[in-house]
């Protein structure tokens, strides 16, 4: 079995911690470096949901996109949420290592794993990593569809093929319009806008758009936005990872055991659709 320093220099290599933003709070969390790894879970959130499902499973290591502690910390008290994962953790001795924006501009990263869930075409990168010669890293992905299809229809294959939460798949635009091109960013996406209408696509799929960006964007172009939950655009990432975590336990013979948590952690839990509209006074009809 490999040890967690083995492992995690496998995690490095593939997702330099080097490439992270500078605000980011990536690398590993708590763990021993020489205890032995035998099985590896990977999810999107440090919660305490996924440290218990790690327990139950028997993991030596969570694997998670988004930091425990992004901001820093004066204390890791169980009596606190976050120390409480802390606390889970080390008892049962599991390891926690994060891969955050190191992985938005891999290559493949969060985004090539948010197309593939999609059945689409990459192209390039939305962003490109000027530090990149073969032009593949950077953030977001552009994308052709197979076929041309309507904004409903490819909202409907969206919301049919990324995990399902309560937000569903929210759209800005003409539901007839045909899109035969995309751009696609896992998690927040609405600080591209310039980029995307410079790509010149059809619409672009990301998450966690507010209203005053939306509003603008849809006033300065036709741009067709398709708004998913955040968890629901980074969670097929955790599948990429995991298979390419088992193509290095193959070649290196670590017999690793990979698991990708099903565990929902979008913090949003229900969904009520609006019934009524507006007078012209304001009141509710």
């Amino acid at each position: 079995m490999p040890r967690l320093s083995e492992v995690i220099a496998a995690l490095d290599a593939l997702w330099p911690p080097s490439r992270a933003e500078q605000w980011d709070a990536v690398g590993t969390v708590c763990g021993d470096p020489d205890a032995e790894v035998t099985r590896v879970l990977f999810a999107v959130d440090p919660v305490q949901e996924i440290a218990d499902e790690a327990v139950k499973l028997g993991a030596d290591l969570i694997v998670t996109h988004h930091p425990l502690y992004l901001r820093g910390t004066t204390t890791v008290e169980a009596g606190t949420f976050k120390g409480r994962v802390v606390h889970t953790l080390i008892k049962n001795d599991i390891a926690l290592h994060v891969a955050h924006t190191n992985v938005d501009s891999a290559d493949p990263g969060v985004s090539d794993a948010l197309a593939g869930a999609l059945d689409l075409r990459i192209t390039g990168p939305l962003v490109p990593d000027p530090s990149d010669p073969a032009g593949r890293r950077g953030l977001g992905r552009i994308c052709e569809l197979d076929h041309p299809e309507t904004l409903r229809e490819f909202a409907a294959r969206a919301a049919a093929r990324l995990p399902r939460t309560a937000q569903g798949v929210r759209v800005a635009g003409d539901p007839d319009a045909v899109i035969r091109t995309v751009a696609v960013s896992g998690g927040s996406g609405d600080s591209l806008f310039d980029q995307v209408r410079a790509a010149g696509v059809d619409a672009f799929l990301t998450a966690d758009l507010r209203h005053h960006p939306v509003s603008e964007a849809r006033e300065q172009s036709p741009l067709a936005l398709v708004d998913a939950a955040h968890w629901a655009t980074e969670w097929p990432w955790c599948e990429q990872a995991a298979a390419q975590l088992d193509a290095i336990s193959e070649r290196h013979g670590w017999g690793l055991r990979t698991h990708v948590s099903r565990t929902v952690t979008d913090p949003w839990t229900a969904h009520a659709p609006s019934v009524s509209t507006p007078s012209i006074s304001g009141a509710p009809n």
